[in-house]
C-alpha cells in the first residue's frame, strides 16, 4: 500500500478561514496531503482583528497530542499559535519523543497587529521550542525579536537567517522579506547555504493568514518527501499564487486564496 503522507498542526482556530488551524488544514488538502490538528486555542477573529481567545486546557491540549500520536502516523508537523508557557512545555515534551520534521512559525502577532502569545514566553520560545525545529519561518518582526537585531535590508535578513542557526539552534531558518520594499524575497539558510525566493509583490491587503498558509506548504512537501529546499521553494510558488488570487473578503485584510494555485494552473 502506498504511504499516505500525513501532517499535522498544532495552532489556534480562526473561524473566518484564513489563518490558523483553518488555513493550515485547506493547505494540507490542496496539496493533497492527510491533515491533522491539534488546538491550542479557540479565537474569535476575522479580517478586522482579534476579538476574544479561549486558551484549551494544558491537560486537553497534552490528550489532543496523544490522541493523534498514538494512532496516527505523523510524518511532519507545524506549530503556529502557541500563547502560553505551559502550552510550549507539553509541545516540547511531544516533540522530544517524534522524528516527523518540525516547522515552526513563530506566531507572535495576527496580521491586524493583535499580539498572540504572552510576553513571558517569548523567550521560553527561542530557547526551548526553537533548537528542536527542522525549520523555523519568522517575518521581519519576528526575527528581530528572535535575534535582537534591527532588518532594514535584504542583507539584515540573510544575516538573521543565519544567526537563528548558528547562534540560536534552529535547524534551518527561513526568514521572509515580506515587510521590505520591492519584491517579496525570502532567505532560507540551512546552515550551509543561504538560498533566495523571489516572487513579485501584489498590491493586495488580502494577506490574512499569509504565514500560516506559506509555513503549512513548507510541512505539507516535507510530508511528501521533498528536501527542505525543494519543499520551501514549492511552497514559496503556492503561497504566491495565493496571494495573487485573493479574495476580497471582510471589511479588514482579506484572506488568501488556498485553491490559487489551481488559478495559475488554468492561466498557463
Amino acid at each position: 500500500m502506498k504511504q499516505i503522507p500525513c501532517a499535522l498542526t498544532i495552532a489556534g482556530t480562526d473561524p473566518s478561514g484564513g489563518a490558523g488551524i483553518q488555513a493550515d488544514l485547506k493547505t494540507f488538502q490542496e496539496l493533497a496531503v492527510y491533515g491533522m490538528s491539534v488546538i491550542t486555542s479557540v479565537v474569535a477573529q476575522n479580517t478586522t482583528g482579534v476579538q476574544n481567545v479561549h486558551h484549551i486546557p494544558i491537560e486537553m491540549i497534552k490528550e489532543q497530542m496523544q490522541s493523534v500520536f498514538s494512532d496516527m502516523p505523523v510524518h511532519s508537523l507545524k506549530t503556529g499559535m502557541i500563547a502560553n508557557e505551559s502550552m510550549m512545555r507539553v509541545i516540547v515534551e511531544q516533540l522530544s519523543k517524534t522524528d516527523a520534521y518540525y516547522v515552526m512559525d513563530p506566531v507572535m502577532v495576527a496580521t491586524s497587529g493583535d499580539p498572540l502569545i504572552a510576553e513571558e514566553a517569548r523567550d521560553f520560545l527561542k530557547e526551548q521550542l526553537l533548537p528542536l525545529a527542522t525549520v523555523v519561518t519568522p517575518n521581519i518582526p519576528e526575527a528581530e525579536f528572535i535575534t535582537g537585531q534591527k532588518i532594514h535590508n535584504i542583507n539584515d535578513l540573510k544575516a538573521a537567517a543565519s544567526e537563528i542557526v548558528e547562534k540560536h539552534g534552529a535547524r534551518a531558518a527561513l526568514v521572509k522579506g515580506g515587510h521590505l520594499e520591492g519584491d517579496a524575497v525570502d532567505y532560507l539558510y540551512d546552515g550551509n547555504t543561504i538560498h533566495t525566493f523571489h516572487s513579485k509583490r501584489f498590491d493586495t491587503t488580502s494577506t490574512h493568514g499569509t504565514g500560516c498558509t506559506y509555513s503549512a506548504a513548507i510541512t505539507a512537501y516535507l510530508s511528501k518527501g521533498f528536501p527542505l529546499y525543494e519543499a520551501v521553494n514549492k511552497a514559496k510558488q503556492f503561497v504566491t499564487a495565493a496571494i495573487k488570487h485573493a479574495f476580497p473578503l471582510g471589511a479588514g485584510n482579506g484572506p488568501t486564496n488556498h485553491w490559487g494555485i489551481r488559478e495559475e494552473r488554468v492561466e498557463q
